[in-house]
């Protein structure tokens, strides 16, 4: 059977704004200190090195939902996860709740101050989900650290799973504070959370898989990564027990568009029963839908 059509895919990382100017103000925080070579300062977006054709690369297209439900629509996703983090997202979530669903980014440099925010923000959108960029962060913090944790303790209070980037990141920042093996701790002592990961977790995938098996509240999402180069560990892992466990993710506008996504995403190899489950049932599970 393959991948099946108009399932109502829900997208659980897309962005807001593209184009040169959205993309110096989106990525601002890793040029005030962060990325130190000279390679990254011409760059629009901080891993552009590792994507072909990123989407409207030195163009000024439309922003928000203009920009985002023609290209939905188009290939058939009906619910994104969006950051409220602009504008744009805010002006999206208004007009079109059934469309777009409100995540929050944190950062535990901030202390009792980000703790406020996201409850702020959980009581005036809803929020489906908070995420962390560890290694994007200045200083950055490790998944495992103490700064951490009263962010993990607010997200099982408030119900809402916490996407967090790991594995080696992108942008040329350390990649320590994103090692795999930091998940163990935090899911011993937060049995309760539900914790999924972005950005593929390489090189640590087989770890990766591992961690799964033994975690219930563990997941991996599939952003930034073209299905071409979707790891075989995590393919192989949905194949057989972890059809629960890995959700659709695509990375748009940021790095990859939807019509390259979705032009790729049938030649996975995923059996015919994980398909529903990658591109819809597990993210409704998660974000509570």
């Amino acid at each position: 059977m393959g991948m099946p059509e108009g399932i109502g895919i829900i997208d659980t990382m897309m962005g807001t704004r593209s184009g040169a100017a959205a993309a110096k103000q989106t990525y601002a925080f890793l040029h005030q200190g962060q990325l130190k070579d000279a390679g990254s300062s011409t760059m629009e977006m901080p891993a552009e090195y590792l994507f072909k054709d990123v989407p409207h690369r030195g163009e000024e297209p439309p922003q928000g939902a203009a920009l985002l439900l023609p290209e939905m629509d188009r290939w058939g996703v009906e619910q994104a996860l969006i950051s409220v983090s602009n504008p744009e997202a805010e002006e999206a979530l208004r007009r079109h709740p059934d469309r777009f669903l409100a995540s929050a980014e944190f950062d535990p440099n901030r202390g009792m101050d980000a703790i406020r925010e996201v409850v702020r923000k959980h009581e005036q959108w809803g929020l489906r989900a908070l995420t962390v960029f560890p290694a994007g962060l200045m200083p950055q913090v490790a998944i495992d650290a103490p700064q951490m944790y009263p962010f993990y303790a607010k997200a099982v209070e408030l119900g809402l799973p916490v996407f967090c980037c790991a594995g080696i990141p992108g942008p040329r920042v350390p990649a320590a504070p994103q090692r795999v093996e930091l998940i163990d701790q935090v899911m011993y002592d937060f049995p309760d959370l539900v914790f999924v990961t972005r950005h593929g977790c390489e090189p640590w995938t087989e770890l990766m898989v591992k961690l799964m098996l033994k975690w219930p509240n563990l997941y991996y999402s599939t952003s930034a990564f073209a299905p071409r180069h979707y790891p075989k560990a995590i393919v192989d892992y949905a194949n057989t027990r972890g059809a629960d466990k890995v959700l659709y993710a695509g990375y748009f506008p940021m790095g990859l568009s939807l019509e390259r996504i979705m032009t790729e995403l049938p030649s996975v190899p995923f059996a015919d029963a994980v398909w529903p489950k990658f591109l819809r049932d597990n993210a409704r599970k998660v974000l509570g839908l």
